[in-house]
């Protein structure tokens, strides 16, 4: 089966936008996604992405309208300044990093992650929730069918934090600079707004099998 890697943040306002039509494209291609949550934060820096609260302002202000007409387009609801996203030095370091490590620990676990992705970003940027809140967390996992409370256990557990770090470190190894970026055969598609170009390479890898 092919392989589709997701490399992304679960704070990634981008990645939430491209859920649904993510998710339509696999299912279309009967490929296998692999959600890959890296250390947005460490990897970065390394492959030449710039942070958005690092960035001048006129690229702030341009990264927010794209926002919004994406989320219009979509008909995706979507909070432009989300009450629980830091908008400076944010005083928990692993606040995006959390949900990231419940999404593997589902992979882990051998379950469809992805609606539960899905869902944690929804939390953050549609219904203002503080998905870095383990509470928040497991209540969001619960309302999309998982068990919350376990695959909290498994957040810190060594198998999911080999993941994490693997994750990054294979990021940095890709060139990966933004979130999402996705992975297909080794090329590189960054940004939800180039899958309609994943759902090509697809449909040619599939013509190539015919």
């Amino acid at each position: 089966m092919t392989q589709l890697d997701c490399f992304y943040s679960l704070s990634s306002p981008w990645a939430y936008l491209g859920g649904p039509q993510l998710q339509d494209i696999v299912r279309r291609h009967g490929v296998k996604l692999v959600l890959k949550p890296y250390d947005f934060q460490l990897v970065v820096p390394q492959t030449g992405g710039i942070p958005l609260k690092t960035r001048p302002e006129p690229r702030k202000t341009y990264h927010a309208l794209e926002l919004a007409r994406w989320s219009d387009y979509l008909g995706l609801p979507l909070n432009l300044v989300p009450a629980h996203y830091p908008q400076g030095v944010a005083d928990d370091v692993n606040w995006n990093k959390t949900p990231g490590w419940m999404v593997i620990a589902a992979q882990l676990q051998g379950l469809d992650a992805f609606p539960l992705s899905h869902a944690l970003l929804r939390a953050l940027w549609a219904e203002e929730r503080k998905t870095s809140d383990a509470a928040v967390r497991v209540a969001v996992a619960n309302e999309a069918g998982y068990d919350g409370a376990a695959l909290h256990a498994l957040e810190t557990s060594a198998e999911v934090q080999a993941q994490y770090q693997a994750n990054s470190e294979e990021a940095v190894a890709l060139g990966v600079f933004g979130a999402p970026t996705f992975i297909l055969n080794g090329e590189r598609f960054w940004g939800q707004d180039r899958l309609p170009f994943v759902d090509r390479a697809l449909a040619k890898l599939a013509a190539a099998k015919a």
